[in-house]
């Protein structure tokens, strides 16, 4: 058996004999002062200037006094004090900055009251600015869709170029929680239920952010959330327990994590949830020995909104100056809204139970992580910026349109119903149909839907004066309106095609909005059995922030499109996408699964030992009554407007040798009469293993653009490190085997060419 030790490759910034002794210090002893060229010596100065409680204040982060409403409604409770109470705290060293406020007067107001204070520490000021700032973009879910990294990166990079022109710093962003139960509402924000795309992903969100340093003026501070196993609440239900083996969150959890701190992130927040029992804002195994130890992390830990003070529900402290000492000593630096660190930590100090070189170890990180945001050199280095001085810049709708159309899935296309003719009489019939909501969809402070455009305007002005296009509303996202189906069923008939916008209204994803039942609601659902009972062949455009579990009439439409929720251009993409003027490329992110039952459910799960064969079903096999174990449209499905095909698989000379690559390589071809863009995906399967192996595992994927008619050789390279996993020692580890090798249009696609190789 050969051995691959370690966890990562290592962001190793100490060296030599420092870097051995550090290692073997517990955390607190890990001061940065001791890493030779890391900490100016001002800010090691003020260290030594400051009282315990200017330290606490260093580590206290609330909710801005002034914030705009979409700001107060996304937080459970809003018990700040007064903007000028607010100001006074800051000019008195009590608060290292604010969140959630936008605009540089405020903002200036705020920068310049720190620099009043004793020791004129700048303030730092942060947001949750998740999918683009004025300019809202697909919400994360749904730009995970595109599975193009490179658009990811440019939208983040647009969101912090404006973001940064009001004075934000710091973006709690990017949520990298893989999520594979499509009851859990904060899906919406992450990547999916894939380790490798949740990796990419978040790499290129950290780069969009973080530009070309974090100095800049027109860059945020990225801090990828919520560390960590947040994603595999059980039940899908939001801040439930989290109890997974070590084995799964090293596979699953932490690689995400990982690849955004070896992409420059310097910050991260703790999550919610416990973990086997602990909670990960007071885990010092998670905090310190993973975080710390293992990966070197050098950057500063935040708590959620309020989660220090949430140890006492969760049962782990007695107290709040328990709960501070907790999460304090697991590694937490900053405070999030409990103001628990403020009240405890200089006493808990003083009686000794909380060494002083901690204190002063979390706030170098803070000082530090000014420092790198450009703060200690020019306070105002966003406040002042040249973009902060100018009007209010347009918004970009050029990349929200193409990041909208690049993230839209067609998950069918009977009959090629797809693309529409601009001649045909069209009966746009939904709650979605019309109306400026729930198009930016949740996680949306500082943009609006009044600012976006809605389908029944974009699908107008796309077919142009004197066509034929009826609205009508039908039903309400959640209940039936009064003669609003026999109104639709009379539309529906006086048209040749029927466009049925349905799906979830924005409040039911996000933040505490888990849902029982991930499906079309009932009022909805019956609308589109009376549409469908006209006969008309009918489109759906979903608008969900999930995987939905589609049935009946949804599920037995001509052509369906999931839309997610688009942002700015929604309407005008979903419409390029409904009369071709742009090919639908997208995959799913997330398996969507025959029924809501089957929740949780992902591609890449285990065989077990009695396996669901393909085909009819049969009895003592791990499936539910009459269901099959698989998806109704796997991960990584979608179709193009082309017609395209797989074949000719070759794995080279079959065998991967230690030190050594293999060529995977099929040939991909476009036999239809329009271009088309293909996600090409890599699979293999280890059929025989120390530690049981998933069904399917991603391990590459490129989209290629066919013309029609066009084939071409897709190659990928397999190296021994793509095929480690986690072994009986809890070390990763490489075995010799035969492995199963696919290049597929999804994960589950049945006729995808198919081949073996022997690792060496």
């Amino acid at each position: 058996m050969n051995r691959i030790k370690g966890s990562v490759s290592r962001r190793t910034l100490m060296q030599g004999a420092v870097a051995a002794a550090l290692m073997s210090r517990p955390v607190f002893g890990m001061g940065l002062s001791q890493v030779s060229g890391k900490l100016p010596r001002s800010i090691e100065r003020l260290v030594g200037q400051m009282t315990p409680e200017e330290k606490a204040g260093q580590l206290n982060f609330v909710t801005s006094a002034i914030a705009g409403p979409a700001a107060l409604r996304i937080n459970p409770e809003f018990s700040n004090r007064s903007s000028e109470q607010q100001l006074e705290m800051i000019r008195s060293g009590q608060l290292t900055g604010i969140f959630n406020a936008a605009g540089t007067e405020w903002l200036g107001r705020a920068q310049r009251a720190a620099l009043e204070s004793r020791l004129k520490i700048p303030a730092m000021f942060a947001a949750d600015v998740i999918h683009g700032f004025r300019t809202v973009f697909p919400v994360p879910l749904g730009e995970s869709a595109s599975f193009e990294p490179d658009l990811a990166e440019r939208t983040a990079r647009r969101t912090a170029i404006e973001a940064a022109a009001t004075g934000i710093d710091w973006t709690f962003a990017p949520m990298i929680d893989v999520s594979r139960d499509a009851r859990w509402g904060r899906t919406v924000e992450g990547v999916g239920e894939d380790v490798l795309l949740a990796k990419r992903m978040a790499s290129a969100r950290v780069r969009g952010f973080q530009g070309e340093g974090v100095n800049r003026p027109d860059t945020m501070l990225a801090c990828p959330k919520h560390f960590a196993g947040y994603g595999a609440a059980e039940g899908g239900l939001d801040y439930n327990t989290v109890d997974v083996s070590q084995r799964t969150l090293r596979e699953v959890h932490l690689p995400p994590f990982q690849a955004a701190f070896e992409a420059g992130a310097v910050s991260t927040m703790a999550a919610f949830n416990e973990l086997s029992g602990i909670p990960a804002t007071a885990n010092r195994w998670l905090l310190s020995d993973v975080l710390r130890g293992e990966w070197d992390f050098d950057g500063v830990v935040v708590s959620d909104y309020t989660a220090i003070a949430e140890l006492i529900a969760h049962g782990f402290a007695a107290d709040e100056r328990e709960a501070a000492k907790r999460a304090f000593m697991a590694g937490v630096d900053i405070d999030m809204q409990s103001g628990l660190y403020l009240s405890h930590l200089p006493e808990l100090v003083r009686s000794g139970e909380v060494p002083m070189a901690r204190l002063d170890q979390a706030v170098r990180r803070v000082l530090l992580l000014k420092h790198r945001l450009g703060l200690f050199d020019d306070p105002f280095v966003r406040i002042n910026s040249p973009a902060a001085s100018r009007p209010v810049p347009p918004l970009d709708r050029a990349l929200a349109r193409e990041a909208a159309q690049r993230s839209i899935v067609m998950l069918k296309n009977e009959g090629d119903v797809l693309p529409l003719g601009k001649d045909r009489r069209i009966a746009l019939i939904g709650p979605f149909a019309e109306g400026h909501r729930d198009l930016v969809g949740p996680w949306t402070l500082f943009g609006t839907d009044a600012d976006a455009v809605d389908l029944a305007t974009a699908v107008r002005a796309a077919v142009g004066e004197g066509a034929q296009v009826t609205v009508t509303a039908g039903s309400k996202a959640e209940d039936a309106i009064d003669g609003g189906i026999e109104a639709a069923v009379a539309a529906a008939r006086a048209a040749d095609v029927v466009v049925l916008a349905i799906g979830e209204p924005a409040m039911f994803s996000g933040e505490a909005a888990s849902r029982a039942e991930p499906k079309i609601p009932a009022a909805q659902q019956a609308l589109a059995e009376a549409v469908a009972a006209t006969g008309k062949p009918v489109v759906v455009v979903l608008k969900n922030g999930r995987a939905l579990a589609l049935e009946g009439a949804v599920v037995d439409a001509s052509a369906i499109l999931v839309t997610w929720f688009l942002g700015t251009e929604s309407g005008t993409a979903i419409a390029d996408i409904l009369f071709g003027e742009t090919g639908p490329s997208a995959r799913l992110p997330v398996s969507f699964p025959r029924n809501a039952g089957q929740a949780p459910y992902y591609y890449d799960h285990k065989s077990t030992g009695r396996p669901d064969p393909v085909g009819r079903l049969s009895g003592f096999k791990a499936h539910y009554q009459g269901i099959p174990n698989s998806a109704l449209f796997p991960f990584g499905h979608g179709l193009t407007y082309g017609k395209i095909a797989y074949s000719n698989l070759s794995v080279g000379n079959a065998k991967l040798e230690s030190g050594g690559s293999l060529t995977v390589s099929a040939t991909v071809t476009n036999s239809g009469t329009r271009d088309a863009e293909e996600v090409v995906q890599l699979y293999v399967h280890d059929r025989a293993a120390s530690v049981t192996r998933p069904v399917r595992e991603l391990k590459d994927f490129r989209k290629v653009r066919l013309a029609p008619g066009q084939s071409e050789t897709v190659q990928f390279t397999l190296t021994r490190a793509d095929l480690t996993f986690v072994g009986d020692g809890m070390e990763w580890t490489v075995e010799p085997g035969t492995f199963d090798v696919w290049i597929a249009p999804s994960a589950e696609s049945a006729d995808a060419p198919h081949a073996t190789f022997e690792l060496v």
